[in-house]
């Protein structure tokens, strides 16, 4: 590049225009002018005089420290990074003018969006030319397009998800229902999880319907859901599994007195006087017990066959009870 005839001033501003990441250096290195992008970068006015290698660090080609050893083992193509710790890296190409000045051209090559979030640069800090620009746009449209699909995805798995627990739930007592509990009885027994089973079925219920409508005996529901809810634990599956009739799987608890605690205390509970539209409801509950271990091989009919022989009899013996069947021949 020769001298322009109008001066140095003259040539800073030609290459300002045209090549606003261009960095001019004398014979030794030091910094006789850059762009107005690259000062930016360089966060400070008094770059004149700076020398090459204490702005920068040189990544490639390995070895070269100075910008006259950068030259000449490059091949007019280079990668940097500056000293000031802005995380962009550079790339460029570089050449000694015939008055032995050299001239190096910078870009942020794929660190463009991350310097632009960095330095806060607009399509003002790049030539009219530079497809920059162009790219940071398409860019930031894949990003908003990635967030907008992301967001679409959460929003389809939450709705998932709810449907899922919509359809395992009983929509009046908020219990599991009987898809959900056949599912943690498959899981169990498939498992052989230790598990204790408990069979409830209400005492009366028919008469609160007849008496005092259907409306109170879906308060009366409710509240059942509601003991039941209180009495076992979170990793205990509690399902109303049809009209008036329970279903609880106590996981990791076979031993009977505690199971016969559970049913003990679930049963007095239910037993007790229930307001409903200024009346009383009076109900009582009768449960089997069967433990996983009553079995052979944990099966789920076979349990659920001997629980309900073991709620039967407690119906037999009076009801408001609970009654264990250590197994079929019970």
């Amino acid at each position: 590049m020769e001298r322009d005839p109008d001066g140095p001033m003259a040539e800073q501003a030609m290459l300002a225009r045209f090549m606003p990441m261009h960095l001019l250096l004398d014979r030794e290195g030091r910094v006789l002018g850059a762009g107005p992008t690259l000062r930016r970068m360089l966060q400070g006015p008094g770059l004149a005089g700076a020398r090459f290698e204490d702005l920068f660090e040189v990544r490639s080609p390995g070895g070269a420290v100075t910008a006259d050893q950068v030259l000449a083992r490059a091949g007019h193509r280079f990668r940097l990074v500056a000293r000031n710790g802005v995380r962009a890296g550079l790339r460029g190409m570089g050449e000694r003018l015939p008055d032995g000045r050299m001239l190096m051209n910078l870009s942020f090559g794929i660190d463009l969006i991350a310097a632009v979030r960095e330095l806060g640069l607009t399509d003002a800090d790049f030539v009219a030319t530079d497809l920059a620009m162009e790219l940071l746009y398409l860019a930031e449209a894949n990003a908003a397009v990635t967030r907008e699909l992301r967001g679409l995805n959460l929003r389809l798995e939450g709705a998932r998800l709810a449907a899922e627990e919509e359809a395992l739930t009983d929509p009046l007592t908020g219990l599991r229902n009987r898809r959900a509990a056949d599912l943690v009885l498959a899981r169990l027994c498939a498992a052989r999880m230790p598990f204790g089973l408990l069979h409830l079925d209400l005492d009366y219920f028919k008469s609160v319907n007849d008496t005092l409508g259907h409306a109170a005996g879906d308060h009366v529901l409710e509240v059942v859901g509601r003991i039941l809810r209180e009495e076992l634990r979170v990793e205990d599956c509690v399902a109303r599994i049809g009209g008036d009739e329970f279903l609880v799987l106590v996981v990791n608890r076979i031993e009977l007195r505690v199971l016969q605690g559970i049913a003990d205390r679930i049963i007095q509970r239910i037993s007790e006087p229930i307001p409903v539209a200024g009346k009383v409801a009076r109900i009582s509950a009768s449960i089997g017990i069967v433990r996983s271990p009553d079995v052979a091989l944990p099966d789920p009919v076979r349990l659920m066959a001997l629980a309900d022989r073991a709620l039967y009899a407690a119906k037999r013996a009076g009801r408001g009870r609970s009654i264990r069947l250590r197994s079929a021949a019970d």
